[in-house]
């Protein structure tokens, strides 16, 4: 058996990636339960696997005690003494105890726990290594799928993909190789679980990285990403160095980089603007490709805001089922509120009106001057008040 166990472990090491030391902690606890279900008691039973012969070896540990009470766990100070006389109460002592059939028994046992814990070797293996990709981006091949995933194919691991991570415009086959977004890796009772999306915003950012070089780099960031998966997206970039345009750097030549993008998310439109401090002008860019003429925030909350755009691009700037403007909210956090230049103008128009018949209903007052401030006395009326003013006036 010796022979034949030492190349398990260098076969489990060098195929699995299992090192020697955990197979062998789980050897040596299956062997003890083996010995326990066998031979009745293991309080007290020690297994030693020897790393360089094979050889298993049992033992019992017991206690060096002046009167013995149970001979199973403990040894009188007389026989400890005669085994070796530095032996002192409350030392313990090891027996050898390997019964003579111990081999075949404790194979038969051994052989499921050992497995057992090989499997939750293999697993913390892979869990460790896809943990490592969490927020990353992946490329796999699509397996198979039921009414709840589509499982795709990582190397190791079969990862899920869920209706709501998948975009609406893609129609996924066996063995289409797609690139996916780790959106979490769990370690559950069954073996490590991924979980992958299409549809995460951060896989743009990922594609992103991968395709220009200078988002990759920092030289040009991502600061917000606001997308509809399978349809539009808008992203805002800003530049760290003042020398390059990160717009122009993200669409490439000839829109080459953008367009590999786009291609890899099946015609996905995508927006790409310039990010600014300057809230009204981020708002403006974030409407791309519309015209804005003025932005107007609202005094009591900052966070809202009416875009005044020309006539003719108000349809544009609101964007096909309201998607335009939408992203442009999401990308900017910003409450959005589009109008046009006749629209705000008939709004300052009524408003102006309004002002006027406020004035108009406006009760008359009198003002004291000095020609009548000596006629008025403190017990007169309004009304008498008034009549001292228009007859100052008549005069």
């Amino acid at each position: 058996m010796s022979k034949e166990m030492l190349n398990a472990l260098d076969t489990l090491e060098a195929e699995k990636g299992i090192s020697k030391e955990i197979v062998i902690d789980a050897l040596e606890a299956a062997l003890v339960s083996a010995y326990k279900r066998h031979y009745g008691q293991s309080q007290n039973v020690e297994v030693e696997f020897n790393e360089k012969k094979g050889d298993i070896h049992v033992y019992a540990v017991k206690e060096v005690t002046e009167e013995v009470m149970d001979s199973q766990l403990e040894v009188s100070l007389k026989e400890a003494m005669e085994i070796n006389p530095a032996y002192e109460i409350g030392d313990t002592i090891r027996f050898e105890v390997t019964p003579k059939d111990f081999g075949r028994i404790a194979a038969q046992t051994a052989k499921q726990v050992i497995l057992q814990r090989v499997r939750e070797a293999e697993r913390s293996i892979i869990y460790n290594e896809y943990s490592a990709y969490e927020k990353d981006i992946m490329q796999g091949v699509v397996e198979r799928q039921d009414n709840r995933y589509i499982y795709v194919n990582l190397g190791k691991i079969e990862a899920v993909l869920s209706k709501q991570d998948q975009m609406p415009n893609e129609h996924y086959q066996p063995h289409d190789r797609i690139k996916v977004y780790v959106s979490r890796v769990e370690n559950t009772s069954k073996g490590p679980q991924v979980f992958v999306s299409r549809s995460h915003p951060d896989l743009l950012r990922r594609l992103f990285e991968q395709e220009i070089p200078e988002v990759y780099d920092g030289i040009v960031e991502i600061v917000s990403i606001a997308r509809e998966a399978g349809d539009r997206a808008k992203v805002a970039v800003r530049s760290t160095d003042p020398n390059i345009d990160p717009v122009g750097t993200c669409v490439g030549p000839k829109g080459q980089r953008v367009q590999a993008i786009v291609n890899e998310l099946k015609g996905e439109n995508m927006d790409i603007v310039e990010w600014n401090e300057d809230p009204a002008v981020f708002i403006a860019n974030s409407l791309n490709p519309a015209q804005v003429e003025d932005v107007i925030f609202d005094i009591d909350n900052p966070k809202v805001c009416t875009v005044v755009v020309p006539d003719y691009q108000l349809s544009l700037a609101i964007g096909k089922r309201g998607q335009n403007a939408r992203l442009a909210a999401k990308l900017t956090a910003h409450k959005i509120d589009i109008k046009s230049e006749s629209d705000m103008e008939e709004f300052y128009a009524n408003y102006d009106e309004a002002e006027v018949e406020e004035v108009e209903n406006e009760e008359p007052t009198v003002e004291a001057t000095e020609e009548n401030l000596d006629e008025i006395t403190p017990d007169m009326t309004a009304d008498d008040i008034e009549n001292v003013a228009f007859d100052q006036e008549e005069e």
